[in-house]
């Protein structure tokens, strides 16, 4: 949803309109409400449900309907929600489906967003607006609202007034039971390593606080993770983060050490600077790429000739770190 926002601002430059947005997953709604360029949205549970047994379906069908059928962008690679289209009565010439204009060779997923955007429905008149004054990449807008919150809640923590250092370890598949080295997790990285790197940035930054993200899930990783590291000005906060509160965090924070993530992409709409550690994921498709150009450190290895996050060694981000611009240096 974070890299859409290449997309959503150049609609809204070229329609002069606010862009509308059906979506599915807790992220969405509180990651865009309120950023530049978007009008409603328009939440479903899943996409895949059968349609008798979705209430969420049939009023986002309701929604749509009362709306009024207009120039739509189909961007799921997934066809499961394209009968909520049809449904709502937006007929084929309207809309232009991303499934029709497949990535090209080295194309980043926002250069892709955004030449999509570029590309009207049979229905359409090109608007013919320039989108130079659009700049390539994410963008996620924080208010002084949402400042002013995250002072506050800072304040609850004890990290009024300290600069602060982030790391994101966990992830969705670390979190599903079971051990979390499975085979299908392809983000996993070693406590022992993140550990290391923890106490590297404690001698390295004394006055920094150093502070875990994550999801309620991730509360518990976060704390054997700090158990293990064993250093002091270790703040687990993953128990207290909405999403508008991550952001905020993001905004205001002086790095983020992180795998491959959507904190990763939040953290480069809001020009934090960071280490990514990349798995099997291509970091030409998916490197955070935000507006702003803050500094973005991409690290991959290999296990066996294949890509693997595991062949990252803790020494090579220690590196990558110590070669950051940080925000403010």
């Amino acid at each position: 949803m974070v890299l859409l926002t290449a997309l959503i601002r150049v609609l809204h430059a070229e329609f002069r309109a606010p862009v509308d947005i059906v979506t599915s997953g807790s992220w969405s709604e509180p990651l865009l409400r309120g950023q530049p360029g978007v009008g409603d949205i328009f939440s479903l549970r899943s996409r895949k449900t059968p349609y008798w047994m979705s209430i969420d379906q049939q009023r986002v069908v309701r929604q749509l309907r009362a709306r009024g059928a207009g120039p739509t962008w189909f961007c799921d690679g997934d066809a499961a929600a394209r009968p909520i289209l049809e449904r709502a009565g937006v007929p084929e010439n309207l809309i232009v489906d991303v499934k029709d204009h497949p990535l090209l060779p080295g194309e980043h997923a926002t250069q892709q967003w955004r030449r999509l955007a570029q590309i009207m429905p049979s229905a359409v008149t090109p608007s013919g607006a320039g989108i130079e004054a659009v700049l390539p990449g994410c963008y996620l807008e924080v208010t002084q609202v949402q400042r002013a919150e995250l002072a506050a809640w800072l304040k609850t923590r004890g990290l009024a007034d300290q600069p602060l250092i982030l790391m994101q370890v966990g992830n969705k598949r670390t979190m599903r039971r079971g051990p979390r080295r499975l085979a299908v997790n392809n983000k996993y990285w070693p406590n022992e390593r993140w550990a290391q790197v923890l106490r590297f940035l404690r001698r390295q930054h004394p006055r920094h606080a150093l502070v875990l993200l994550g999801t309620g899930p991730e509360f518990r990783l976060n704390q054997e993770l700090a158990s293990l590291a064993g250093i002091s000005g270790l703040h687990n906060v993953a128990d207290d983060l909405p999403i508008p509160r991550l952001v905020s965090l993001l905004d205001r924070a002086d790095g983020l050490v992180t795998v491959d993530s959507g904190p990763a992409h939040a953290a480069a709409a809001v020009g934090c600077p960071q280490v990514v550690l990349f798995g099997k994921a291509l970091p030409s498709l998916y490197r955070p790429w935000g507006t702003a150009g803050a500094d973005v450190r991409l690290l991959t290895g290999e296990i066996d000739g294949e890509p693997n996050m595991l062949g990252i060694e803790a020494g090579s981000v220690i590196a990558a770190w110590s070669a950051l611009k940080l925000r403010g240096t």
